[in-house]
């Protein structure tokens, strides 16, 4: 899946990000981020479909709406951008839920992945399609085994 930043304000997690990050590994030196850590260890590895760590996403009213819509989404399932779009009444912002998504800076834990195309067709995954369908086919695995 490539190297993960996390980043945290002393209380709570407000960055997962997954790219490849170029300089040292530096350990982490507080509580949050060795928790945030450790779940998303057990997440990859089956283990865990919930995260129980505190975590913010502070964004516009709107993109706050989406995102929490985004929490509600089942592990191992999908909706469309346009059931997001219905589910803060605004069915004509289809568009604007993928923005919301694109800047969603807690990866996995607030599940973007999760949302795909009307047609079914996986799309607009900032950290790539490819990371998209694992994400969704790893979840599938392991749902219902947990």
């Amino acid at each position: 899946m490539g190297n993960v930043t996390i980043e945290a304000d002393g209380d709570y997690i407000t960055k997962i990000k997954v790219g490849e990050i170029k300089g040292d590994d530096i350990e982490p030196d507080c509580a949050i981020l060795l928790q945030c850590a450790y779940e998303l260890t057990e997440y990859f590895e089956g283990k865990r479909q919930y995260f129980t760590f505190k975590y913010k996403n502070i964004g516009t009213p709107f993109r706050e709406k989406v995102w929490s819509q985004l929490e509600k989404i089942p592990y191992g399932e999908t909706v469309t951008y346009k059931d997001i779009a219905k589910a803060v009444n605004n069915a004509n912002a289809v568009r604007a839920v993928g923005g919301a998504n694109h800047n969603n800076n807690l990866w996995i834990v607030v599940p973007c992945h999760r949302v795909i195309g009307s047609n079914g067709h996986l799309t607009g995954y900032g950290g790539g399609i490819w990371r998209k369908e694992w994400l969704l086919n790893h979840e599938k695995r392991f749902r219902g085994i947990i």
